[in-house]
């Protein structure tokens, strides 16, 4: 008969429904309000999936070894139960051996009256929890649980993402104003701001150059950086990131007002640019490789595929690499990454004291970055004859093109002759290279 436990009820429980309510939201804001419906959707639909209990998209396989010998005094768990991180397993006459992720149990190993040695089989296991392999190694099993495996883990899908974003990011309003170069590398402010108000609250070094990278408002760049350094918080990370970027019209503006006056907000930026030449445009991208790579290594990944993108775009002899990388591919590496991201927040990881922590990081991180921007702006409007409006530095938060559009439409509130949109994509694409050598210096430090 099919019992209530064999049916899923039997392991719901509240977290589970909090969690699928989150994710219905995150769809809503992607289908009614048109927040970033790209990234919210799959996001959205992965939390609801990985938080209906059986549905084995995300389960880990894990066979548990005995971490001390004795005999077996009482054994708490059966096959199918449930149970939490730490929760004894069994008790030996030489102590307890509790277990190091949640999960349920697949198959147990041990009865009462056993006599176990050292490394002995305790049970094999099945979890959703992200594990550090090289402590407690973990198969995948389920669908998005070898995606997110072999794609995130493997440091795959995000740099594959970068080459995607290259091929349709546009250097050339960043190379008729280079000064927009510094307004987007003020920003990554933010980024170590966050970092050093993650370590004040408890964070350890990894998990807040994990939560610091947020600030750069680039989703795979946080990916990849959480990924090497601090697994078990991706799925915080990630979807605070993903999350701000869709609420960048909503973060900016009161930043902007705060910082600005309305004289201020009114400068007038002429709409035309200097024309960026074709060998601009080519040059840009190998110079960039080869200086940055040589000066942060570990950025390699994101930058190289980043650049040789762009070169797709900018070359004009790989029209069909180009294309695919800006439609097909960049199509297909978002649907497996933001459904594996979603997919990675069953409630037993993300309703924890430090999930809330990371999103009001984030938040800070993302409000420090487009101050420090306008600031920056604002600084340089004091040796500079021709004004540029400081509105334009708060877009070099990155989360390309939003946060420059959101500058544009401030821009023309303020001054209908006003038309800034190019000027701000000037430190948006700034702010995407920056955001790349903050993490490649991060993995350089700690990895």
């Amino acid at each position: 008969m099919f019992g209530l436990l064999e049916s899923g009820f039997g392991l719901f429980y509240w977290g589970n429904a909090l969690m699928i309510v989150i994710g219905l939201v995150f769809i809503y804001l992607a289908i009614s309000k048109d927040m970033e419906p790209l990234l919210l959707i799959p996001i959205g639909f992965g939390i609801m999936l990985v938080n209906l209990p059986l549905g084995g998209i995300m389960d880990y396989e894990m066979v548990l070894r005995a971490p001390q010998a004795g005999i077996v005094m009482e054994v708490q768990m059966q096959d199918g139960d449930s149970f939490s991180k730490g929760g004894v397993i069994c008790k030996l006459d030489s102590g307890e051996i509790a277990a190091p992720v949640f999960g349920r149990v697949d198959t147990l190993k041990v009865s009462k009256g056993q006599h176990i040695n050292k490394g002995d089989v305790i049970g094999k296991f099945i979890t959703m929890e992200q594990t550090d392999q090289s402590v407690l190694p973990t198969r995948p099993i389920g669908l998005l649980s070898r995606i997110f495996q072999y794609g995130i883990m493997w440091q795959m899908l995000p740099p594959l993402m970068f080459l995607c974003l290259g091929a349709l990011t546009d250097f050339g309003p960043m190379l008729a104003n280079p000064k927009t170069l510094l307004l987007g590398a003020a920003a990554q402010f933010g980024v170590y701001l966050a970092f050093f108000m993650a370590l004040m609250v408890g964070f350890t070094f990894p998990e807040a150059s994990s939560i610091g990278i947020i600030g750069g408002a680039e989703g795979p760049t946080t990916i990849y950086v959480t990924s090497l350094l601090a697994p078990h918080i991706i799925g915080a990370t990630a979807v605070a990131c993903y999350s701000y970027m869709a609420l960048v019209p909503i973060i900016l503006p009161p930043v902007i007002y705060l910082l600005t006056t309305k004289k201020e907000r009114q400068i007038y930026m002429k709409p035309s640019l200097r024309k960026v030449s074709k060998l601009e445009k080519i040059v840009f991208p190998l110079v960039t490789t080869i200086i940055v790579i040589l000066m942060v290594p570990s950025s390699a990944p994101l930058i190289g595929c980043f650049m040789v993108g762009n070169l797709f775009r900018e070359s004009g002899v790989t029209e069909r690499l180009n294309k695919t990388s800006q439609t097909t591919f960049v199509d297909i590496i978002t649907i497996f990454l933001t459904l594996s991201i979603g997919a990675s927040m069953p409630a037993q990881n993300f309703l924890q004291s430090s999930t809330l922590l990371i999103m009001v990081l984030g938040v800070v991180a993302f409000a420090s970055a487009a101050a420090a921007g306008v600031l920056l702006a604002k600084f340089m409007n004091l040796f500079l004859k021709e004004k540029i409006n400081p509105m334009i530095g708060a877009a070099g938060v990155s989360a390309v093109p939003m946060s420059a559009r959101v500058v544009q439409v401030l821009g023309q509130k303020e001054n209908r002759q006003n038309f800034l949109l190019m000027h701000a994509m000037g430190p948006n694409v700034a702010g995407a290279i920056g955001a790349a050598i903050a993490g490649g210096v991060f993995i350089g430090i700690l990895y």
